[in-house]
């Protein structure tokens, strides 16, 4: 075993999560990292101003702990100091002297701080007072979600200072020290499992819940090859709680499902039928009810947005996103079809909700796919951010439909959706090159490439991005309406 490793919290959560991705990791090194919230400014330097913090000790990447033990001993503030105990290596965003002892302030880029996961603070405190740092207060400095920004951006109610964590309702639920300090842990029986296991083999693949959570594992088709079994598998089966549990029994498809261990959905019964029915299943005269109450002509809209942790622009609030790009596909009864791309940088809102308006027929159905989940609600914060375009705004919103309702509603499946509906897993199905010959397929994907354009990244084919944004936006609206004549004409239509 080597005499001495330094681990980070990242290693240590990721221990915590499942000690096989830990070792994995070790192995074949980590993801690489894709930020998905836009993080232009300085957030540190944001809330120093926030904590009045005008001289202080900063630390580096690279410090050695030495370095922020020795400014401890003539500092009143240290800013991302880094200390060291047992082999575990933490930065700690703000310390502050006091009378008796040290206040700790933890940054938290986000915009309520919960007690979901407190590690990350456990292991800090642990470190801190393994160093022999007296801790006399804990404070976690975090996003305000009512601040509006003016034109110019008050870090004093951009943030929020609070002693206690909130539930999932945004109560409290438990002073922040009282809670950690409930949940101390040592951590030094857990760092020597991580040493011994990078020196031994890689641990079994054990099923968690954190395998399939909010992120699937990037490992999970490697630890259980469920990506090799066939569309009909009952491992597909949507929201099953005892899936394997049948497939152990020796159910191993869609069409053998114990009807006393299913949740009994309608996407359930769905899939199911789907395989008993030779692998699709269409309730038609549902999908005629459905289809029957739109008016034509249809138009198809799909937005590209970008989302910002501190907001850049007057209006908007922490988190809040911005909209760059629509695409809208108009289709007319007689069979005619329009299509249309609005594409800008920078604060383009008012600008795209001109074009928007001037470009989508006044009359007739709305159709995006997750509506309600994305476009509906997009609409609804230009109306709030633009008062002037609200009215009109908000009238988009009472013609809309959500292309998604027959697939999440179990009134269409195909088994080669293996328990998926995204708008790309429909269009994989039907006879149409679809995304394939794009050279962005993932929304994340045009976030990345619109970002060059809007921070003025020097060296780039600002013309080719422009292209290959509009290719692809222009492609979801163009997919919803090959999967709606789809529908129709499942529907008989």
């Amino acid at each position: 075993m080597s005499e001495h490793r330094v681990w980070h919290i990242s290693d240590l959560t990721r221990y915590l999560r499942c000690p096989r991705l830990f070792r994995l990791d070790q192995d074949q090194g980590k993801a690489p990292f894709q930020q998905f919230l836009r993080m232009d400014e300085k957030i540190t330097d944001l809330a120093m101003e926030k904590l009045g913090v005008a001289e202080c000790f900063m630390g580096k990447r690279g410090d050695q702990p030495a370095r922020a033990l020795e400014a401890l001993e003539h500092e009143e503030w240290l800013v991302k100091a880094r200390f060291e105990h047992r082999g575990l290596r933490i930065k700690v965003p703000f310390l502050h002297r006091s009378a008796s002892g040290w206040d700790v302030y933890f940054l938290l880029v986000g915009l309520v701080p919960r007690t979901l996961s407190t590690t990350f603070y456990t292991a800090v405190l642990w470190v801190l007072e393994g160093c022999g740092i007296t801790i006399n207060s804990i404070r976690i400095i975090h996003l305000n979600g009512d601040y509006i920004r003016g034109r110019e951006l008050d870090t004093d109610e951009l943030f929020v200072i609070s002693d206690c964590f909130y539930n999932e309702k945004n109560r409290p639920a438990g002073d922040i020290e009282t809670v950690l300090r409930e949940r101390r842990t040592d951590y030094g029986p857990v760092l020597e499992e991580m040493d011994r296991l990078v020196e031994s083999g890689i641990p079994e693949a054990v099923r968690r819940g954190a395998c399939t959570g909010r992120i699937k594992c990037r490992f999970f088709d490697d630890c259980f090859g469920e990506g090799a079994l066939p569309d009909n598998s009952i491992i597909h089966l949507t929201g099953a709680q005892h899936r394997y549990r049948m497939f152990d029994e020796g159910r191993k498809y869609l069409r053998d499902a114990d009807p006393l261990q299913i949740e009994g959905t309608a996407q359930q019964y769905a899939e199911i039928a789907a395989d008993r029915c030779g692998g699709l299943f269409a309730d038609r005269e549902a999908l005629r009810t459905w289809l029957g109450d739109v008016q034509y002509p249809l138009s198809f809209i799909d937005f590209e947005w970008e989302r910002f942790a501190v907001p850049p622009y007057e209006g908007m609030r922490p988190y809040d996103v911005l909209l760059f790009e629509y695409a809208l596909d108009i289709l007319h009864e007689d069979g005619r079809q329009e299509h249309k791309v609005f594409l800008d940088v920078h604060d383009d809102r008012e600008a795209l909700v001109k074009s928007l308006l001037e470009n989508i027929p006044e009359t007739g159905t709305i159709i995006a796919y997750n509506a309600i989940g994305a476009e509906m609600m997009r609409i609804e914060e230009l109306a709030v951010q633009l008062p002037a375009y609200a009215e009109r705004l908000r009238a988009l919103n009472s013609r809309m439909k959500d292309l998604q309702q027959p697939f999440e509603s179990g009134l269409v499946y195909d088994v080669r959706m293996r328990g998926q509906w995204s708008l790309k897993t429909i269009m994989s199905l039907m006879d149409d090159p679809g995304y394939k010959d794009l050279d962005i397929r993932h929304g994340m994907d045009a976030v990345y490439q619109w970002r060059y354009l809007d921070r003025g990244t020097p060296d780039i084919d600002t013309q080719k991005i422009v292209e290959e944004l509009k290719a692809y936006c222009g492609m979801d609206s163009y997919a919803m309406t090959v999967v709606y004549r789809w529908l129709c004409t499942l529907a008989g239509l």
